[in-house]
């Protein structure tokens, strides 16, 4: 069996520890700034529906970073256990960026407490407001430190190498490596709009069960907009990505491409299969795109994946992840225009059944599409676990129950799955809108009597 080799298993629980993470980690980082927005709107419009928004999404927005903590634990634990080789090399450099971002989660987490805690204990809202303001910076914080290591796994610098080991370790310069930058672009740009369009599925979905009250549109406009913004920036930092491989790792860029040969004014290639001879088949082909995205250059030279050693290939399936990365953030801005220039205009079909249901598949795919993005990056390193210096199977560990851990791991990650839908919608079906709305009105009738 496959699961009887280290390596194998090591790589399989890795991916899916980080598969179930990746979505309460995109959530948690997107989402505070949404409660935010929300928040802000809501005091300078003096709308409670917007008040209340806010208030509603930080109370989901808690169980979902208390799965997230589990599992981002889980990850610190497995780096150890799986590969220990790697972190008795590295360890002493990504520690730093390790322990900020728990630092910075803290800083997050305990703004967020106070803000759940005192809504109601803050006449002027605007300080209330404040609070909101270190929530979201540590959430974007967390971010920026824990792909600062993805980004030294990619582009390793700051030590030096004597007899096998580290020395002269700047995790300061090791942090602000070459990858860094477009990757925590990417990250960041990818996560807010994820979470954008989480919350408009939401929104829809509740108008399609026949909700019509205000605070759905109004959640469902403002979110659609936003998803917009980020989306194009996403796709914008993503050309960034594309010249950053092309310059950097341009085996990754060949593999997800399917470029074998060197060649100027580089075809860009969708979909597809490989044929036993390894030439695509049935692909779409977009004449120089792959030189434009490379180099921004239609004529430039695009190095191909025959010039590397068949051993330091990355695997070809990397293609697939990337068209479906593609593919879906393309569809995405697409829906997300098509619905901000319907409302403009004032066309019925944005209020109809069928673009509502385009607007709640989005949530899921964004959410697909932050997968294989990740998929991508990770597959599209190998075999390297640091690029040049350490292999994957140098770094692993050699324990025979490691497939006895993934069945262990994959039942934890279905309790945990399931029991955050569960609390998610006993919360909010015990709190309907309508009944908060109502409860915050009296209220303020109650003051100004």
């Amino acid at each position: 069996m496959l699961f009887n080799d280290p390596v194998f298993a090591s790589r399989m629980l890795t991916l899916l520890t980080l598969s179930f993470h990746i979505i309460y980690a995109t959530v948690g980082v997107g989402i505070p700034l949404f409660i935010m927005i929300a928040q802000w709107i809501g005091i300078k419009k003096n709308d409670n529906h917007y008040i209340l928004m806010a208030r509603r999404w930080a109370r989901g927005y808690i169980i979902t970073v208390a799965v997230g903590v589990v599992t981002g634990t889980i990850i610190g634990l497995q780096l150890s256990l799986l590969w220990p080789n790697f972190m008795e090399l590295a360890g002493n450099i990504i520690a730093l960026p390790l322990f900020m971002e728990v630092f910075a989660f803290f800083f997050e987490a305990i703004f967020l407490g106070i803000y759940l805690y005192t809504g109601d204990r803050f006449k002027d809202q605007k300080k209330h407001f404040l609070l909101l303001i270190p929530v979201a910076l540590g959430a974007g914080m967390s971010a920026f430190f824990i792909t600062t290591v993805n980004g030294f796994m990619n582009a390793p610098q700051g030590f030096d190498i004597v007899d096998g080991t580290f020395v002269n370790a700047n995790p300061v310069l090791a942090m602000f490596n070459l990858a860094s930058p477009t990757k925590i672009a990417h990250v960041l740009a990818t996560a807010y709009m994820t979470s954008a369009f989480i919350l408009a599925t939401i929104a829809a979905f509740k108008m399609l069960r026949g909700s019509k009250h205000s605070y759905h549109k109004k959640a469902l406009h403002m979110t659609m907009k936003i998803g917009l913004i980020f989306a194009i920036a996403a796709a914008l930092i993503g050309d960034f990505s594309g010249k950053y491989l092309a310059e950097y790792q341009p085996e990754k860029l060949a593999a997800a491409e399917w470029h074998f040969e060197t060649e100027g004014g580089a075809p860009l290639l969708l979909y597809g299969v490989l044929d036993e001879n390894q030439e695509p088949k049935y692909a779409i082909k977009i004449p120089y795109a792959l030189s434009i995205l490379a180099f921004g250059n239609p004529s430039s030279e695009v190095i191909g994946l025959n010039e590397f050693p068949e051993e330091e290939q990355p695997p070809l399936e990397v293609h697939y992840y990337f068209d479906t990365m593609v593919t879906i953030g393309m569809a995405m801005i697409a829906i997300s225009f098509i619905y901000w220039f319907g409302t403009r205009m004032r066309y019925a079909f944005v209020e109809s059944n069928w673009f509502r249901w385009l607007i709640v598949l989005g949530g899921p795919l964004s959410m697909l599409a932050i997968e294989a993005g990740w998929w991508l990056a990770e597959f599209g390193r190998q075999p390297w676990i640091l690029r040049g210096i350490m292999t994957v199977s140098e770094a692993a560990t050699t324990s025979n129950h490691v497939g006895l851990m993934f069945v262990l791991f994959a039942t934890l990650y279905l309790i945990l799955g399931i029991g955050t839908i569960v609390v998610l919608r006993k919360i909010f079906i015990n709190n309907p809108v309508e009944n908060e709305l109502a409860k915050i009105q009296a209220k303020q009738g109650g003051e100004q009597s």
